[in-house]
């Protein structure tokens, strides 16, 4: 007689060894067999912030001067509204269904993908892609500036203010060029969480001294300086001069809050849900866009208060203040500190692009795929040479364009309406179904359209720019 026992099965010590190591893989490992993601909150925040107030929050003075009290400051308000919601709408396509468990999308260019397919993938890779590269030089040559107002913040000191204390930017191009090729040995987006949080921390420092000296020189002018309309059409400036300059200064306002290009890229480092990546990336954007129009708002308008017409491109490099010498130099090197932050999270997108496509291209190759990991560095032959041949590019265009800052402003005008507004708009209509004609379609066509104007306005006003510093080029003069 044969008994059969109901009891548990007893598995042998290999089945036992088997099981657990699988159990503990899975732990470390997200839904889409990817490392599990540990993004927070908090990091996708401090990512955000580094992304978005760059040293140019210091020429918002400049640019409230060209439109007045009243047109400078109601753009910064308008276009806080419009990123912070077109970013909602794209924080929603990071997976395509379900919120929670649908496909994820690791980059703008795969959630375009997913939505709308086509031809519409190659022009946003192309924008996106090209804007990255804009801004990598551009703050290139913004951090070469800021060491070089440190240099002459002292010679004025001791020399005095008659003094021109000029000096070469190229060996300071050079120095954040170094620094950025070791920065660049950090894998990926999720590793560099530690250095978008101490740039953020150098973005509050340099902002508080801009807003500190405004505020000083504004009580020792005994009142604001400025006027409801910006700068008048006079001697000093025509009025072709005028319009040129409100284009581009409403421009700058209205990118200046951009962070579209990265957001998915951001998004795909927090860790898996509950709850969804799309609300913590929300709550994040809430959050960023927020603090940095109350940052926007207080430099921009004291700097304006402080200096009237003559508010300088940059409060801290310009010139606008002398004194004191020291606390100018502390604020420069937060300014090149949160660079060098900075120049990582827009450049890790670039980085990850190139590296996937020839990971699928060259599967076996042990130059591509052979490393050695060093604490938050991870080294091999590839990431070496490509990585830091893509720094040492930047850095040489940006040596031999000194004026590329405007191009960055073409750049970042031609890109707006597509990364920002466009394609979030189109694929959340995708997605969700919106049907053609209802109330919220035509609100959202509209928004659209009305972006795509500021973008071409913007793009027009940073042309003439462009076209004035050739008139005086001068190759690796800066």
């Amino acid at each position: 007689m044969v008994s059969h026992s109901n009891g548990p099965k007893h598995m042998s010590p290999m089945e036992v060894s088997m099981e657990a190591g699988n159990a503990s893989a899975a732990e470390w490992l997200d839904d889409d067999g990817r490392p599990r993601r540990t993004g927070t909150f908090w990091t996708a925040s401090a990512h955000i912030i580094t992304a978005v107030i760059g040293s140019g929050v210091l020429s918002l003075a400049w640019a409230i001067a060209q439109l007045g009290w009243v047109a400078g400051p109601a753009a910064m308000l308008l276009f806080a509204f419009v990123t912070y919601y077109t970013a909602t709408l794209l924080a929603e396509c990071y997976r395509t269904g379900d919120p929670e468990t649908g496909k994820r999308n690791y980059t703008y260019m795969d959630a375009v993908r997913s939505n709308l397919g086509g031809a519409k993938v190659v022009f946003c890779g192309v924008i996106q892609y090209a804007n990255l590269v804009g801004v990598a030089i551009g703050y290139t040559i913004a951090s070469s500036i800021s060491m070089q107002a440190i240099r002459r913040a002292g010679c004025f000191h001791k020399n005095g203010h008659a003094v021109p204390c000029k000096s070469s930017s190229n060996p300071y191009m050079i120095l954040f060029g170094i620094t950025q090729i070791l920065f660049s040995q950090i894998p990926d987006f999720d590793q560099i969480w530690w250095l978008s949080i101490v740039a953020a921390v150098m973005s509050f420092t340099y902002s508080s001294i801009g807003l500190a000296l405004g505020i000083a020189q504004t009580v020792s002018n005994g009142g604001f300086k400025g006027s409801l309309t910006g700068i008048s059409i006079g001697a000093d400036v025509t009025s072709t001069q005028k319009i040129w300059h409100s284009l581009q200064a409403f421009g700058d306002i209205a990118f200046a809050y951009s962070f579209s290009n990265i957001l998915i890229e951001i998004q795909d480092t927090i860790r898996a849900p509950p709850p969804s990546e799309s609300k913590v990336m929300q709550k994040a954007t809430r959050l960023s866009v927020a603090t940095t129009t109350i940052f926007y708002m207080l430099c921009g308008c004291m700097g304006y208060a402080a200096f009237g017409d003559n508010a300088p491109d940059n409060l801290l490099t310009g010139f606008g203040f002398y004194e004191p010498f020291w606390l100018l130099d502390v604020a420069n090197v937060a300014i090149v500190v949160h660079l060098v932050g900075a120049y990582q999270v827009f450049c890790q997108p670039i980085f990850a692009f190139v590296e996937r496509r020839a990971a699928a291209a060259w599967p076996d190759s042990a130059f591509i795929s052979r490393e050695l990991r060093v604490g938050p560095f991870a080294l091999s032959l590839f990431r070496l040479t490509w990585r830091s041949a893509f720094v040492c590019v930047t850095t040489v265009v940006a040596m031999l364009l000194p004026f590329f800052g405007n191009v960055v402003g073409f750049l970042g005008a031609v890109s707006f309406w597509p990364l920002t507004v466009y394609f979030p708009v189109e694929m959340y209509i995708k997605q969700r179904r919106v049907p053609r004609g209802s109330t919220k379609w035509i609100c959202l066509q509209t928004l659209s359209i009305c972006c795509l104007l500021v973008s071409i306005a913007a793009a027009a006003g940073s042309i003439a720019d462009v076209i004035d510093a050739l008139k005086v080029y001068r190759p690796f003069s800066s």
